[in-house]
């Protein structure tokens, strides 16, 4: 497999796991990197503990006045934004994956993280440095950290066109040619959303703008960034301002990014295609192989489908950057996310055998459930 050339950092060889709660720049629930040293570092510290109680209890009026505070005690308003807000929401998405919050909860937390991040008085504004557009590649609803980056960005003196969450590739082209943003930003949290960031990122590179990427789906190190083509990628909103700053230019003679040469085995395209029957087919499977499942409720059933369209869309995410550690990775986390539920991970061994009886055809794919089921055996 080929990879683009850019300014990525070595390392981070393919196959090892994602990092879902690892330090990324436009995740949900996700640090938005190191904190400062010395007395800035203490002082976020303490009003992120604040901000918390009043997040934790659903109370907008003190989270509100608790980050006004933190501006009034000498806080930066740049940690403000990534050291406070950022810091809670980073927690927000500890406690949910540990089932100490439930979905309802970490919702009203990200709204009330929102309207702190709203509510901030605006800043004396730095000279001008440039535009540049920031948005969520489609499917991505996560738009917090993303604007958590816009408003770093303002700070820093940036003209910046927040499109805001989940912006087909077409949507966010046609604004780079009436704004003229010299470079684009672009959010993904999920890595399901990786095909989805490839267009974009092409679609980009072909109006002539250079592509800056970050967020969980691109991997550590952002090697699924490399592979996808972007001319950059930021571990956190700081780094990403830095690296803006220095300027990213087109790759030579500003072609945009090509196909990705193992996608001609055709198997993504597929599995892809074939997704809902895989699940109904997989589903149907499972009622006949676990008669527990007759006694399941309704909401129990919604459920398992569900987990079970989750499992193909990562295997057709890790078929289409073509990384093992991609599909292991995720079934890792959500053999975690079910000990954390009182759900034993070997529920899950059963839906990725009747999947690679389906797609013996297929020997990528069945790579991909084989090691995936050794990811889940190791958590039993």
């Amino acid at each position: 497999m080929t990879v683009p050339p850019s300014d990525f950092p070595p390392g981070d060889e393919p196959g090892q796991p994602p990092e879902p709660s690892g330090p990324v720049l436009f995740t949900p629930g996700a640090p938005a990197g190191p904190v400062p040293p010395g007395p800035q570092g203490e002082l976020a510290a303490e009003w992120a503990g604040r901000l918390w109680r009043a997040v934790e209890a659903g109370d907008e009026y003190v989270a509100l006045k608790t980050v006004r505070d933190a501006l009034d005690a000498g806080l930066e308003p740049e940690s403000v934004l990534l050291d406070v807000i950022g810091a809670v929401q980073h927690r927000v998405g500890v406690e949910w994956a540990a089932d100490r919050m439930s979905v309802a909860a970490e919702h009203a937390a990200t709204a009330i993280s929102d309207r702190a991040v709203a509510a901030l008085p605006p800043q004396e504004n730095p000279e001008p440095r440039g535009r540049v557009t920031v948005a969520c590649v489609d499917g991505e609803w996560h738009a917090l950290p993303a604007r958590l980056l816009t408003e770093v960005l303002r700070l820093r003196g940036w003209q910046v066109d927040y499109l805001g969450a989940q912006v087909p590739s077409s949507h966010l082209v046609s604004p780079l040619h009436r704004t003229g943003s010299e470079t684009v930003a672009l959010s993904s949290s999920l890595p399901t959303r990786l095909p989805t960031a490839h267009a974009a990122i092409t679609a980009c590179q072909a109006a002539g703008a250079p592509v800056m990427v970050g967020g969980a789906a691109f991997g550590p190190g952002g090697r699924y960034a490399r592979v996808l083509g972007a001319q950059a990628w930021a571990p956190d909103a700081r780094a990403a301002a830095d690296r803006l700053a220095e300027g990213i230019p087109l790759p030579a003679g500003g072609r945009p990014a090509g196909e990705l040469p193992h996608l001609r085995d055709q198997e993504y395209t597929m599995v892809k295609r074939s997704s809902r029957e895989l699940v109904r087919a997989t589903f149907s499977g499972l009622e006949k192989r676990c008669p527990a499942m007759a006694d399941y409720s309704e909401a129990q059933r919604e459920r398992t489908a569900e987990d079970l369209a989750h499992i193909v869309d990562f295997l057709g995410a890790a078929l289409y950057v073509d990384d093992v550690g991609l599909f292991t990775g995720f079934l890792g986390w959500t053999s975690d996310i079910l000990a954390a539920r009182g759900v034993p991970p070997a529920s899950l061994l059963p839906g990725l055998d009747l999947l690679d009886e389906q797609l013996r055809d297929f020997p990528r794919t069945r790579n991909l459930l084989a090691r995936g089921r050794e990811a889940v055996e190791e958590r039993c």
